[in-house]
């Protein structure tokens, strides 16, 4: 089995798995409108801030990178869903590096991410956000970029875990500082320098500012330095998963 036939056919099992879900894909449409349609009009009408757009549409890039956020972390979980049902130690006597397992991975947890951003963004009219051919297009290529790496670091937690129970647990305390910590829900500048230190530490910050820059138009930082962290994030994670990976599941084969 070639590299690139090996990655491909680790790819297509997760886009059939996902595809054999489907009450997953809705509600991971139906709770970022939940949360732009509801916790937008509360928080936004309670919340004096100074925006070029309103708080809707401010936090409408935020919310499509939380999507992200969550289904790419919880793919992880398909690891020990794998070893438990003997699935892995297949995987793992084939001529396949741990590099391409792990991206073949990742790579389909991000295809279930791009339906699903898809989808929230030819919904982008309900928070009055135009959307053209080319911003789409621009936006689903970073939505891929960011879940690599978030999926990738789901890889990698689940690496280190024996159980769901455990992957659910570790899960929650790394998920929720990396999204409330993004500026997903309020700008980041003007904001004290120790907190605006962390914030720049989670690379959840640069998808953000990423795709409210194409979006919105209107980001704090350059594309190319978004895309430069984004990228350098993406092949650390995916480093580092394969590298663990190997240790911690060599005693399957």
């Amino acid at each position: 089995m070639g590299e690139l036939e090996g990655i491909y056919q680790i790819w297509l099992r997760e886009v059939k798995r996902t595809v054999r879900y489907k009450s997953r894909i809705i509600t991971s449409v139906v709770t970022p409108l939940i949360w732009i349609l509801i916790f937008g009009v509360g928080l936004g009408s309670t919340i004096k801030i100074n925006l070029a757009v309103g708080y809707q549409p401010f936090i409408y890039p935020g919310i499509i990178a939380q999507s992200i956020l969550f289904t790419s972390i919880l793919g992880g979980v398909g690891i020990l869903v794998d070893k438990q049902y003997g699935i892995l130690k297949e995987i793992m006597v084939a001529p396949l590096s741990r590099s391409s397992i792990i991206f073949g991975k990742a790579l389909g947890i991000s295809t279930s991410v791009i339906l699903q951003s898809g989808i929230l963004l030819l919904l982008s009219f309900v928070v009055n956000v135009s959307m053209n051919v080319f911003t789409f297009i621009l936006a689903i290529l970073l939505c891929m970029l960011i879940s690599l790496g978030l999926s990738s670091l789901g890889l990698l937690i689940a690496s280190f875990m024996e159980s769901t129970e455990g992957f659910n647990l570790i899960m929650t305390f790394i998920v929720l500082p990396l999204f409330f910590l993004s500026g997903a829900l309020f700008p980041v500048n003007g904001i004290p320098d120790w907190l605006s230190f962390i914030v720049y530490l989670d690379p959840l910050t640069y998808g953000v500012d990423a795709l409210r820059g194409v979006i919105l138009d209107s980001s704090n930082l350059p594309l190319y330095l978004n895309l430069f962290v984004l990228i350098l994030f993406a092949l650390t994670a995916i480093s580092l998963s394969a590298l663990v990976f190997t240790k911690k599941e060599q005693n399957l084969v």
